[in-house]
């Protein structure tokens, strides 16, 4: 993976305060942090709360709690997103001012019945109902209008992908109906505010990468370098998460669970390195971190490592 510039690098881990961090926090956040180290970057960690329903009373300390505990460190303060939603409306406002942006008061069911198009998330293409309906801003959602030209980049890990945003896709949402700022717009903002030149994360967000750079063209902001991941599933072929009941991280079993997210992200740990220290498996990490190992796979069956 060379560098796609001079300037420095800076990485980035995100979680949502929804619940404990599990083995697919730890691939990630070990994948992330190991690729900003061994470049000499900056890791930078960002709780991405916006999603007040899901939130979890106490999760980002035990989320912090368990970083420290499996020897993470990074740069600067920790970014909250729900204290950052002026930043989210004024970009907003920029996007309204330049034409780019419409009201939406489409229910999903109402979608459903008219839409002709799946999705690429499995949900379906938005059909564009109120596209020139002229809706106030007021209870309803902002959609973001997209180019019928196709969006292309080369993901590091997985490939060249090219999608067509407005026929796998459609127009999407930046705010919905009831005032909460879409992922997709939070993250896009923070991204640039913080400088983030790469991005390391899972294969779960590769078909959202898209949306984000066309967001990004619209608001003016450069595009970071992406490297998606394969994803760890459970033994039916789910993506492990809070949803499909991943177990938390174990504290006490820091370096053994390191050892698997390190075997699991093709690096190969040396076998006596089971029973080694934290500090000594970062070590051997640090100066042996290969991301040409990485499967170039959208995801693994977790099962099939070590527990």
């Amino acid at each position: 993976m060379p560098a796609s510039n001079p300037r420095l690098y800076r990485g980035r881990f995100a979680p949502s305060p929804t619940g404990a961090l599990h083995f697919g926090s730890l691939i990630a956040a070990t994948a992330s942090f190991l690729e900003a180290r061994s470049r000499g970057g900056e890791w930078l960690l960002r709780m991405e709360d916006i999603d007040t329903a899901r939130k979890v009373k106490g999760a980002a300390s035990d989320i912090l709690r368990t970083l420290e505990a499996f020897g993470f460190t990074w740069d600067g303060p920790v970014w909250v997103q729900s204290e950052r939603l002026a930043v989210y409306q004024a970009a907003l406002e920029r996007l309204r001012q330049a034409g780019m942006l419409y009201g939406c008061n489409c229910s999903r069911s109402q979608i459903a019945a008219t839409a002709k198009l799946r999705a690429v998330d499995g949900g379906w293409v938005y059909p564009g109902r109120c596209r020139e309906a002229g809706l106030t801003d007021h209870g309803v959602a902002q959609r973001l209008r997209v180019s019928a030209q196709p969006l292309g980049f080369i993901d590091r890990i997985q490939g060249e992908l090219r999608q067509h945003l407005a026929t796998e896709v459609g127009d999407f949402i930046l705010r919905r109906a009831d005032g909460l700022f879409a992922y997709q717009l939070a993250v896009v903002v923070d991204d640039a505010a913080q400088g983030i030149s790469d991005i390391v994360r899972g294969a779960d967000l590769l078909a959202s990468t898209p949306r984000q750079i066309w967001l990004q063209r619209c608001l003016g902001y450069s595009t970071p370098t992406y490297a998606h991941l394969p994803v760890a599933t459970n033994p039916v072929g789910e993506k492990w998460s809070k949803q499909t009941c991943a177990p938390a991280l174990d504290m006490g079993r820091a370096p053994q669970l390191l050892w698997q997210a390190l075997d699991f992200l093709g690096q190969q740990p040396l076998a006596q390195l089971r029973k080694a220290s934290l500090s000594e498996l970062w070590s051997w990490a640090l100066s042996h971190w290969s991301p040409e190992k990485i499967p170039r796979r959208p995801a693994i069956n977790a099962a099939a490592h070590p527990d």
